[in-house]
């Protein structure tokens, strides 16, 4: 085995850095930014995409985040006449996204959502750094030119420049940082999500700078709460990827239960877990998730827009008005773990 010298940080292990700022009013700050591809460009009020997960979005949630400024990717572990179905419900035409696999019936499913109008397709792997994922991007690039692809996950700056060469327009990072992930535990393999996206944007960076044309960069997995969305961007990400922060929400399949004590709960599956596995297909085979539930947390909009609120107040502490200035202007130090332990409400530990 090949140690390599080198440490991981997570967000808990840094800290963003206030500095001087003239931001009178959060209403100064746009969290917009623009996906260019080919001739169509997409607008998107705000830098969030909800997972492709069972449990989190079909067509009412890719309706629900757009109307929000977002995006929203339809998951693949259904038939694929249901996907098709989902994906004509969709009534932005611009974003039609649905999520695709590398194996199996992927080229049916995928002539099938082109007829309803896909627009953008995901290649939604565990492992993207991939022979079936270079296979994959190049029969889409050969059959379908004018889709955007979205593909990872990678957790390296050589596997996000891989899938750059290969043609993914914008590019998953981390691996096994998932709320309800296990891979790490099951395979002793994975890397942290800010420190996978401060890795791909430096090869993003690299890219530029030979005159190439770079993939985005999307943080997917460990975001916790708005504060790490704030430092994904500063650290390099275009967009982040949303499950468990979005989970519970309204918009989200599945029915509203009572717990025991008479809450309102909703069921969130990590999609490698044996209840997901076993509903998707009827058997499991590697598990690397757990499914769980999670309080019912009404409406996407009041949720997302809380979200919003913290991120651009946390945009005004670094004193910057645009996701731009965020990556280029913010500044972050590592911090302890007492720091971190500092920076949580403390009140209830002391004695």
């Amino acid at each position: 085995m090949n140690i390599l010298e080198k440490k991981v940080i997570s967000f808990d292990d840094i800290i963003l850095v206030p500095q001087y700022s003239r931001i009178t009013s959060r209403s100064e700050i746009d969290t917009s930014t623009t996906i260019n591809y080919k001739n169509n460009k997409i607008e998107l009020k705000i830098p969030i995409i909800s997972s492709p997960m069972s449990t989190v979005t079909e067509a009412h949630m890719c309706n629900a985040i757009r109307s929000l400024g977002g995006l929203g990717i339809i998951h693949r572990y259904n038939s694929i006449d249901f996907q098709a179905k989902l994906l004509s419900f969709v009534n932005d035409d611009k974003v039609k996204s649905a999520a695709i696999g590398v194996s199996g019936d992927f080229k049916e499913r995928l002539s099938a959502l082109v007829e309803k109008g896909l627009k953008i397709v995901c290649i939604d792997v565990a492992h993207g750094d991939h022979v079936l994922v270079r296979e994959a991007i190049e029969y889409i690039r050969n059959e379908y030119e004018e889709l955007f692809i979205i593909a990872g996950n990678v957790a390296t700056a050589d596997g996000y420049k891989r899938l750059s060469e290969w043609g993914a327009n914008a590019v998953r990072t981390s691996v096994g940082s998932g709320s309800i992930c296990t891979t790490r535990i099951q395979t002793g393999h994975g890397i942290p999500t800010l420190n996978a996206v401060i890795q791909c944007y430096e090869a993003k960076k690299s890219i530029l700078d030979d005159g190439g044309i770079p993939a985005y960069i999307i943080a997917d997995g460990g975001i916790k709460n708005s504060g790490d969305i704030v430092k994904s961007i500063a650290a390099g990400a275009d967009f982040v990827m949303l499950g468990s922060m979005l989970s519970g929400t309204k918009e989200t399949p599945g029915k509203i239960i009572l717990n025991n004590e008479g809450k309102k709960i909703k069921r969130y599956n990590g999609m490698a877990s044996k209840v997901a596995q076993k509903n998707w297909k009827g058997s499991y085979s590697s598990i690397e998730g757990v499914s769980s539930y999670v309080p019912y947390k009404g409406t996407i909009s009041k949720v997302v827009n809380e979200i919003m609120s913290n991120v651009r107040s946390g945009m005004s502490y670094s004193g910057v008005t645009s996701i731009k200035e965020l990556r280029e202007e913010s500044i972050a130090v590592i911090q302890t773990s007492s720091s971190h332990l500092e920076g949580n409400p403390h009140i209830f530990n002391r004695r």
